[in-house]
């Protein structure tokens, strides 16, 4: 008797076993249904930094000099009309000098204020509305050459809406030029 439980039993098991496998959850995939209304809008994200779009430059640009009445500082002047309060109270300035040429292998441009040891002059931008004054302790000017331009300046001005330091400080260097170049898309 108990030979026939166990045998019972163990086909019940096996049978129980063989439907709870052959049972399953998954079929075939049925239609899709209609589309549901739209739903309520969420509310406005934070407002986002202003990109590099604000951010204006100009072209390399000739600057002559001249010397002050009592011939100690040798003053040039660019024309910067999108230079405004707003960024001189709250933006960055930053004036570029190319002391090399415009031609392709000759360029050698440092951001200002410099020193250059091979020529030996200094050269400091001031900020005014609307222009920027170059001082230097020798002339500076730019003049041309076999055909190229030579010690030319481009300016660029960053509203105050776009960051320059905190945590944006690795986004660029702005007084390596290249990087800046680079990260503005700048041609020469």
């Amino acid at each position: 008797m108990q030979n026939k439980l166990l045998k019972i039993t163990s086909v019940l098991i096996v049978a129980v076993s063989f439907f709870i496998v052959s049972c399953s959850k998954e079929g075939p995939a049925g239609p899709a249904g209609a589309t549901g209304p739209a739903g309520v809008a969420g509310p406005a994200g934070p407002t986002g930094p202003t990109g590099i779009a604000n951010v204006k430059y100009s072209a390399w640009l000739d600057v002559t000099f001249a010397p002050n009445s009592d011939n100690s500082l040798w003053l040039g002047n660019i024309a910067a009309p999108e230079l405004v309060d707003s960024i001189l109270s709250k933006g960055e300035m930053k004036v570029y000098w190319n002391s090399g040429s415009d031609s392709t292998g000759d360029k050698f441009v440092v951001s200002l204020p410099t020193y250059d040891v091979f020529l030996g002059v200094t050269i400091n931008p001031y900020f005014s509305d609307k222009a920027i004054l170059l001082g230097a302790s020798d002339d500076a000017s730019s003049f041309k050459l076999r055909g190229f331009n030579y010690s030319q300046y481009r300016y660029i001005l960053i509203p105050g809406g776009v960051k320059t330091g905190g945590r944006y400080a690795a986004v660029v260097d702005w007084n390596d030029y290249k990087a800046v170049k680079k990260y503005l898309g700048l041609k020469d």
